[in-house]
């Protein structure tokens, strides 16, 4: 009663914002359809909420976990599912998952890293496309939430990217020298030194931009789409019309959007990946 009498007490922009700010943050909760249009399933936030060396560590379930989970979880039955149904002229669905498969082998691996080193990282570069590109078109089904409108699920895709990025370079080039290239040669003596900082700001200015651009592209777009709606309540019925043509226009644009930012994230790690293992052939 308190919290809907708070929420009657607010504005219109007011508990539009909420609506927006509800949907692209992560929380404890998860709407559902019911007779009441949602109902929403309350996750427990101390589930896996502990301390560890005076550190408080949280690892409960929120909504954008579930959705991860979810993500893997379909991820799974696609893979057992075209395993089982293995042909030499694929069909149906199996021949869409084998198209993207070698989209990504022959259109972004071989031309980044080469067909050698293509091979030895193509299986990570299909998981990494497959599950942005699961997470980002789960946030445009009803109830659902855009996992990777979390700017700390795409800090962990962006982490994991790095240290394939850096096993990739140690592989190739040894460990000595992997450290060793980042002071190019001929290079004098005293301007080793800033080098070293210079490239050192380089490879971490590279999982960065992977996080921060992935995150911002699917914020950007649900925010877009979500302020289109609330425009009906702020100015009325006579509005519909155009956000209901804006709103599927953006709707499908998102679409397209989440297929591109996943290719373009798979895209930028084969890439830095083929910078450090370049000549491998």
């Amino acid at each position: 009663m308190v919290e809907n009498a708070a929420h009657a007490g607010k504005s219109v922009g007011e508990q539009v914002k909420d609506m927006i700010l509800h949907h692209i943050t992560n929380g404890w909760e998860w709407e559902l359809p019911s007779s009441e249009w949602a109902s929403p399933v309350h996750l427990n936030p101390n589930l896996f909420h502990f301390q560890l060396f005076g550190l408080d560590i949280n690892m409960s379930v929120s909504r954008h976990v579930l959705m991860m989970f979810i993500a893997a979880g379909l991820l799974l039955i696609m893979g057992i599912l075209v395993r089982r149904k293995i042909a030499l002229i694929p069909k149906g669905f199996s021949s869409a998952v084998e198209a993207f498969v070698l989209f990504i082998r022959d259109e972004i691996a071989i031309p980044t890293m080469g067909k050698h080193a293509a091979e030895q990282y193509i299986s990570y570069l299909c998981t990494t496309f497959f599950f942005i590109l699961v997470c980002n078109l789960m946030g445009l089904i009803p109830y659902g939430s855009t996992a990777t409108g979390n700017i700390s699920v795409t800090a962990g895709l962006a982490i994991m990217a790095f240290l394939v990025i850096q096993f990739a370079g140690m592989r190739k080039m040894g460990v000595l020298g992997y450290f060793g290239h980042l002071v190019p040669h001929g290079v004098p003596a005293w301007l080793a030194p800033v080098m070293v900082v210079v490239e050192l700001m380089g490879i971490l200015a590279k999982p960065f931009a992977l996080c921060v651009r992935l995150f911002a592209n699917m914020v950007a777009g649900h925010v877009v789409l979500l302020s289109l709606i609330g425009l009906i309540f702020v100015m009325g019925a006579a509005i519909i019309p155009v956000t209901l043509g804006f709103g599927i226009f953006m709707y499908v644009l998102e679409i397209f959007v989440g297929f591109l930012q996943a290719y373009i994230f798979t895209m930028l790690t084969s890439l830095f990946i083929g910078l450090l293992v370049a000549g491998e052939h």
